[in-house]
């Protein structure tokens, strides 16, 4: 399980150095086989799966009726736009520049571990979206998050 957040400056060549204390449970977990795609629901953040996570993700995904446009419109952005990463020598993943240009992602990035999966965002649009949901937090809290024990 991955949790916690870790600004991350991208080097010249679009190189994402994976923090230190995750690596170990990468290399566990997934021999560092990783799949790199575009954010199902925010358009500014990339997700990075564990292989074996990412496989149940990708099959769950591709057996929704393709007949629906939204549908296909999440098939593209998940499945078709996923990209197989494997950490170098120095830890670092290639972000490819088309997933960077359409994602933002410049010098400053973050990279939040949420449960199953990394999301990595550019640190500004990361900010900006944070402002926007304490502002209506308590518009969009649900029956189920008035729940959580805290």
């Amino acid at each position: 399980m991955f949790f916690g957040e870790t600004a991350i400056n991208l080097d010249a060549k679009g190189r994402l150095a994976i923090p230190v204390r995750y690596r170990a449970a990468l290399l566990e977990e997934c021999e560092n086989r990783m799949v790199l795609t575009y954010s199902a629901f925010d358009a500014g953040s990339l997700w990075l799966y564990p292989e074996r996570t990412w496989e149940g993700i990708r099959d769950h995904v591709m057996e929704l009726p393709n007949l629906n446009a939204s549908h296909r419109s999440l098939q593209r952005r998940l499945v078709g736009s996923a990209n197989a990463v494997e950490p170098d020598g120095n830890g670092r993943i290639l972000l490819p520049a088309s997933l960077r240009q359409v994602t933002g992602l410049e010098k400053r990035v973050v990279m939040l571990g949420m449960g199953r999966r990394f999301e990595i965002w550019n640190e500004n649009t990361l900010n900006q979206k944070r402002v926007e949901e304490e502002k209506n937090l308590d518009e969009q809290a649900s029956e189920e998050m008035a729940s959580l024990v805290l």
